[in-house]
């Protein structure tokens, strides 16, 4: 297929260079936005002892002004795209717990009524469709309310793999110096009750094969006489703790030559279809298995996996290292949103001939199939451990919350920390991801959303004595309050990641900088209770996803995903077990506030 010059020059990739860069705050504005982010959750002896930190901190030649200055000199450095090009390797490829259920988020598409292999097939037909526009520079750049967005994390949708590693992992990808250019992969890696094989989707010559032929070789998968064993279902190592899994996958590739031959066909696929054997009983265990599903049937480090239940429900599993939320939803709206005969035309998809999967193993010692095993038995159990719930409001959505004259998301943050006072008796620190695709190399920002106003909102509410025009301010102010925030967040002026940068670079220069020890700001009451979540929250407006999921992030943490829609509002909620009674109330009372909420509003 040729590509006109005019589509070329509009090439997907072509204006990053052109996107603003990350702001770099000052070091002043980070320490005085911390200080004020912090105090609502801090008691005055706290907020003292915050306040002593900060002003050693920034005190002329202190700790602060000489990370600050090395970032400077950092973000000035040719070929830096952003202050936060090392951040983002540290934050998500330095992580050493299991990545699985922690990290990874989920998709639960709409369903279509398809069976599971029409599906399955419409799936891989319309992700060839994308990766050949991808390849050619004709997915058009997104823009939100017109103003473009990067579109580096499009360079990861496609044959990418995290490899385990010690003290970071590392990132096998294509658009990179080792794999210059788009992926040459012409395969796929399609799970079936634990066993893993290759199928060639794409022709020699670049060609996709006919929906007809995919579903023909997804069936071939499903009819294959071949049985791995639990033991030998090396796709359970990839749930372990990273510098853990990176010992085993050393031992695989050491102990048997072809092991390193398997894993190349893995980590080289396009992307993974784990076909399921069974059907999720309800709404709630199809995310559940989205989210922590195993079974050795994923490959947890891949950056995309489809997974297609024996009913034809599906979703997606995405490894997060190089991906965001606002990525794979334009992917999955251009997947989910096109039929897929029409992708496989787009594509310029034809017979070639029944794909033949290959059968993809593993030869195990008997000390890994020890760690295979402790290694499923082990995430099964944190997956035990694991508290999930779904919610979903039929009757509330964006369009209600505009017509009551407020931000939708202030809205429903209100309504989140409302719930959680009633809930658990007080507020907590809560994150909520804000998107800054707008910027070169932009990602998302880290928003703390207990403001000033917050805590005087919740108290109004369950105040008896306050009438409803108090509490209707009180509610006003503070989702006025959090629109401002959220507006200086994606406008580059949050305070989180830029201490949490400096101190990152205390650890790994501190000796260069005459800087031997953390900077005692980290160990102040403001630093620690601000970033220890009781909710962490992050949303995903999708017509075409029905729920959007993620672990919780601490040990009584409620991870919060929502998709907000104009007519409908659905949540997915996990917790650990143990606490798991707090995030039902949660649950209850979130109920009660959006409808108490909407009562007070709507005269």
């Amino acid at each position: 297929m040729n590509v006109s010059q005019e589509a070329a020059a509009e090439a997907t990739f072509a204006r990053e260079g052109s996107l603003p860069r990350v702001p770099l705050p000052t070091l002043e504005a980070s320490c005085e936005r911390f200080l004020a982010w912090c105090a609502p959750l801090l008691t005055a002896e706290e907020r003292a002892a915050t306040e002593a930190e900060v002003t050693a901190f920034l005190r002329p030649g202190g700790p602060g002004r000489t990370l600050h200055a090395a970032l400077e000199e950092y973000d000035a450095t040719e070929g830096v795209h952003s202050w936060l090009d090392t951040f983002w390797p540290y934050r998500y490829l330095g992580r050493r717990d299991r990545i699985a259920l922690n990290a990874n988020f989920f998709f639960l598409f709409q369903d279509t009524g398809q069976g599971q292999l029409d599906r399955a097939a419409g799936l891989v037909a319309g992700a060839l469709h994308y990766k050949r526009q991808l390849d050619e520079g004709l997915i058009a750049q997104v823009e939100q309310r017109g103003v473009p967005q990067s579109m580096v994390q499009n360079a990861y949708l496609f044959s990418t793999t995290r490899i385990p590693g010690v003290p970071l992992d590392t990132v096998r990808a294509p658009y990179s110096d080792q794999e210059p250019g788009p992926s040459t992969a012409r395969h796929i890696v399609v799970f079936f009750r634990g066993t893993m094989f290759r199928l060639d989707v794409v022709g020699p010559d670049g060609v996709p094969h006919s929906l007809d032929e995919i579903e023909a070789g997804l069936r071939a998968v499903t009819k294959a006489d071949v049985h791995t064993a639990d033991e030998d279902r090396a796709g359970h190592l990839t749930t372990m703790a990273r510098a853990e899994w990176a010992a085993a996958r050393a031992s695989l590739v050491d102990g048997h030559p072809g092991n390193a031959r398997t894993l190349d066909d893995i980590e080289t696929a396009l992307f993974c279809v784990c076909l399921e054997d069974f059907s999720p009983e309800d709404t709630q265990t199809a995310c559940d298995e989205l989210l922590h599903g195993d079974r050795g049937n994923r490959w947890f480090d891949k950056a995309v996996s489809f997974v297609v239940y024996e009913d034809g429900r599906a979703g997606i599993n995405v490894e997060h290292c190089e991906l965001d939320g606002t990525t794979i939803l334009s992917f999955t709206d251009a997947l989910l949103g096109t039929p897929p005969e029409e992708h496989s035309i787009r594509s310029g998809a034809r017979s070639q001939g029944e794909p033949v999967p290959r059968p993809l193993a593993f030869e195990l010692d008997a000390p890994l199939r020890a760690q295979v095993r402790s290694a499923a038995e082990a995430f099964a159990a944190y997956g035990n451990d694991t508290a999930t719930r779904t919610v979903s409001f039929g009757d509330f959505g964006s369009t209600a919350a505009k017509a009551l004259g407020v931000s939708p998301d202030a809205f429903v943050q209100a309504a989140y920390q409302l719930a959680h006072q009633r809930a658990k008796g007080h507020l907590g620190a809560t994150y909520e991801s804000i998107a800054t695709r707008q910027y070169r190399h932009g990602r998302t920002e880290a928003m703390r959303v207990v403001t000033p106003e917050t805590p005087v909102f919740v108290a109004a509410m369950d105040d008896p004595t306050a009438d409803r025009d108090t509490r209707r301010a009180a509610f006003r102010a503070a989702a006025s309050a959090h629109v401002t925030r959220a507006k200086e967040c994606q406008a580059g002026g949050a305070p989180e990641q830029h201490l949490w940068e400096l101190e990152l670079i205390q650890r790994r220069r501190g000796g260069e900088l005459g800087i031997d020890e953390q900077p005692a700001l980290y160990r102040s009451p403001g630093w620690l209770t601000m970033r220890d979540d009781y909710l962490s929250t992050s949303s995903a407006p999708s017509e075409n996803i029905q729920y959007f999921g993620f672990g919780s992030t601490s040990s009584k943490c409620i991870g919060i995903a929502y998709v907000l829609l104009p007519d409908r509002f659905n949540l997915y909620l996990s917790t650990p077990r143990a606490v798991a009674g707090q995030m039902h109330a949660f649950a209850e009372h979130l109920r009660e506030a959006v409808a108490e909420l909407r009562g007070l509003l709507a005269d």
